[in-house]
């Protein structure tokens, strides 16, 4: 589902540049669920931007299925990102204005599904991730963990390739934190879709299938 060859990156500033990614080799299969553990300045979310086409390595290649994310140009790229990977991010990224439903729906309102279409599929999965009864509150109304159930349920409406996981339940508590690992593992048994989710906790880590460590720039 996701081949990464020998990927290296570095950002340049005024006085230096700065390699921060070294010859990067992985595989994530289909249906995997893959952590990918580092401390801070490891280049785990480097890795995971580059990975999810949020940009382009200095070399190297990046395969989702067979698409080859790299050769693509900025509005291919975009329109790749909206149709075949889902996105979870730590700080949930929630549009304030929107009801719980509207926030689900809202990354199908580019394609050409009907309202009610895109309504019924949304309201499926805030019922997987137990937040039916809230479709209708808007994400102020929530708690932290309810609202990243939200963010859970938005990223899989597209039914994507892939869910990058940008440290999930990095502002939970950690009753909380364990009820969000619980949904994303039981959403990967039913629905095998595949996970990759960065994390500086290895007590997170070690409850996906697969740990791949970061250490330097360098997969250790």
């Amino acid at each position: 589902m996701l081949r990464v060859e020998q990927l290296s990156h570095s950002f340049r500033n005024a006085q230096e540049t700065v390699q921060v990614l070294y010859d990067i080799n992985l595989v994530v299969e289909k249906g995997e669920m893959v952590a990918l553990l580092g401390s801070s300045g490891s280049g785990k979310s480097t890795l995971l931007n580059l990975m999810a086409g949020f940009m382009k390595p200095s070399t190297g290649r990046v395969y989702i299925g067979e698409k080859d994310i790299v050769t693509l140009n900025e509005n291919r790229l975009a329109e790749y990102r909206r149709r075949h990977i889902g996105f979870i991010f730590q700080s949930y990224e929630l549009i304030p204005s929107l009801t719980v439903r509207e926030n689900v729906e809202l990354p199908l309102v580019f394609h050409t599904e009907s309202p009610s279409k895109r309504k019924k599929k949304a309201m499926l999965l805030l019922e997987q991730v137990g937040l039916a009864e809230k479709a209708d509150m808007f994400p102020s109304m929530l708690s932290g963990g309810q609202q990243q159930r939200v963010s859970i349920a938005r990223s899989l409406i597209t039914e994507p390739y892939v869910i990058f996981a940008d440290e999930p339940t990095g502002n939970l508590d950690t009753r909380t934190e364990q009820e969000i690992l619980a949904i994303l593992q039981q959403l990967n048994l039913d629905l095998h879709t595949t996970f990759v989710i960065v994390t500086h906790e290895t007590e997170v880590a070690e409850q996906m299938g697969r740990i791949i460590t970061l250490k330097d720039g360098h997969l250790a």
